[in-house]
């Protein structure tokens, strides 16, 4: 019998100057970057808690707490490496992942082929199997008001 988990995660943060865009994996030319600990990818940090809590092996913040010097300005795909890792020696194997990142700007459609190949490679998985799509909250709320960016994803895995 195949055992399969399901997992959710979702992150934000704030929009600041003097900070890359970094967005699954990818930095994106714009006036403001994401305010965190690490790169504050928040792609890539909803993503890991999907894969973690599919796993039932906790969150992000219990693996790579922000009060953790080694973490300051962490490249976020070392985390999902690390997180990937984690998996695997777990017996399990990531079938698809789904995020959906919320900004009112910069555009993030033009960037999405180059995330889901980033992504995919960090996760030793094929790019068919990462989606990467991209909303705005019709300027509504914090992400309307160009104040930060969420996303949220989901992720299946199993093992045999």
């Amino acid at each position: 019998m195949i055992d399969f988990r399901t997992g959710i995660g979702y992150d934000v943060h704030r929009l600041s100057e003097n900070r890359q865009l970094w967005l699954a994996g990818v930095l994106i030319p714009h006036t403001h970057g994401l305010l965190g600990h690490s790169d504050a990818d928040v792609a890539i940090h909803a993503l890991c808690d999907a894969l973690l809590g599919a796993a039932a092996l906790r969150d992000i913040g219990f693996h790579f707490p922000d009060t953790d010097p080694r973490f300051k300005g962490a490249d976020s795909k070392i985390l999902l490496a690390q997180v990937t890792t984690l998996l695997s020696q777990n017996d399990w194997n990531i079938s698809n992942v789904d995020i959906t990142i919320c900004a009112e700007a910069p555009k993030i459609n033009p960037h999405i082929p180059q995330m889901k190949t980033v992504l995919a490679e960090t996760m030793d998985i094929t790019p068919d199997r990462v989606s990467v799509k991209a909303t705005t909250t019709e300027q509504l709320g914090f992400t309307g008001r160009r104040e930060g960016i969420s996303a949220l994803a989901t992720a299946l895995i199993f093992r045999n």
